[in-house]
């Protein structure tokens, strides 16, 4: 990986120091273990942003948050004078984009070399990651055997993971940052969804989709974050562990965990605990109401029926078929229906914020399950429509709830990637990112 924003910030002082990192960048995102992390590298622009840092530097300016440090874009956002694939080869023949997603063009203000566009599930409808018109990239976590980078934001969480990018713009709809953060041993941010625009993002759901990003650290989430929010970082020191309440839930989250997730989550609670920190069992049967909610069909399958039902009736043969299979159940959602899922979620927002006041956090695992091998979830529907519910199982929980969350890797050093997530309901970013800041601390001694 690469250092920190900060540590970048305290070395790129040389003359060209930018542009010789970004062509260091450039030359391993085309070497054999970056395959498929991008669909396309956008080299003059990335090129522009670095020689500009240089010569800012040169003049002594103080330089903008993320000047000429390389950051990968999801390959959902419209980036001006490229085609926005969405993981997709339906959209191969339209026109480049004319300007950039909102979330891009504060990224480039802010000074980033934009890399490229990252791969991703095809129109990031997965938790799993696995890409067959574009390949799928390979977690760098396990050098043996070729695991799932996790999804949607695949290309995303790899590029960071193998040093291509200090940060990885994505989206969360169902836990597509913070999966494929917790599987490839990085920190994952879903923001409050309407903290950041989603202006020139291909949608897959109206209701849960969040623009968002994963990075080496939480410190480094909230900086891009402001960028993305173009707001004042969140937190700049952590909270007290002292007095901090996390509630454990009770209902579904720690359900079916695998091993190696239990014996890391349990050591990381011990931590957390000593520190001074309570963790507070908490029933939350609210949680074991989501999948009766969002039925018939669920918002990701109504919302993604209504842009793709043209295609999907006259092109379905160019879909992923993993992916139409869960659109389709969205054709025959009536607009009752629709309107009655939306107020049953409203109400157990309601009720589940209310259950959750008085609580710093909620904290679970992140992904109950490590990495899968790649190659059982290519060759078996029934084995990867399994893995992905599990994958993201505890992820929906928070877009469910319109909350934010983090995920923290908590794994001790040679064992596979676990996440740790922290979430809480809406609005409360600023209140989790210092919490964060202090669970990462403590979990780092």
């Amino acid at each position: 990986m690469l250092p920190t924003i900060a540590d970048l910030r305290r070395r790129l002082t040389a003359p060209g120091s930018h542009e010789q990192l970004l062509d260091e960048v450039l030359a391993r995102a085309r070497e054999p273990a970056a395959a498929h992390v991008f669909t396309a590298l956008f080299e003059d622009q990335a090129r522009a942003a670095a020689r500009a840092a240089d010569a800012a530097l040169a003049r002594g300016e103080t330089l903008a948050p993320l000047a000429g440090l390389p950051v990968s874009v999801k390959g959902l956002f419209d980036v001006a004078g490229h085609v926005t694939l969405a993981g997709s080869r339906l959209l191969r023949d339209e026109p480049p984009a004319v300007q950039d997603a909102a979330v891009v063009a504060r990224l480039r203000a802010a000074g980033a070399a934009l890399l490229g566009h990252s791969n991703l599930t095809e129109f990031a409808f997965s938790g799993v990651g696995i890409n067959p018109h574009h390949g799928t990239p390979r977690n760098p976590a396990d050098a043996a055997l070729a695991r799932i980078p996790g999804g949607s934001s695949s290309g995303a969480a790899v590029s960071v993971a193998l040093g291509l990018a200090v940060a990885g713009l994505g989206s969360d709809t169902g836990g597509s940052i913070r999966v494929p953060a917790a599987l490839c041993g990085l920190v994952g941010f879903k923001n409050t969804a309407a903290r950041t625009p989603l202006n020139g993002a291909f949608p897959l759901s109206f209701t849960l989709d969040t623009a968002c990003a994963m990075a080496r650290s939480v410190a480094d989430c909230i900086a891009v974050d402001a960028v993305l929010a173009a707001q004042l970082p969140l937190a700049q020191a952590p909270r007290s562990m002292v007095g901090l309440r996390l509630a454990l839930p009770q209902t579904l989250v720690l359900d079916a965990l695998e091993a190696p997730v239990a014996r890391a989550f349990e050591r990381a609670l011990s931590r957390l605990s000593a520190a001074g920190a309570q963790i507070v069992p908490l029933p939350l049967a609210e949680f074991g109401e989501i999948a009766d909610i969002n039925q018939p069909g669920g918002f990701s399958a109504v919302e993604a029926w209504a842009t793709h039902e043209p295609a999907l009736r006259t092109r379905r043969a160019e879909f992923d078929p993993r992916v139409a299979s869960r659109i389709a159940p969205g054709e025959g959602v009536t607009a009752a229906d629709y309107i009655r899922m939306r107020q049953r979620r409203q109400a157990w927002v309601s009720r589940v914020t209310a259950r959750l006041a008085g609580f710093d956090a909620y904290v679970c695992p992140t992904v109950p399950i490590v990495a899968p091998p790649l190659q059982p979830l290519v060759d078996s529907d029934e084995a990867f429509f399994a893995a992905n519910r599990l994958l993201l199982r505890n992820t929906f929980t928070t877009n469910f709830l319109d909350g934010c969350a983090f995920s923290l890797p908590c794994q001790a050093a040679g064992e596979l990637p676990v996440g740790l997530m922290l979430a809480a309901p809406g609005g409360h970013d600023a209140a989790l990112a210092a919490t964060a800041l202090a669970v990462e601390a403590t979990l780092a001694d």
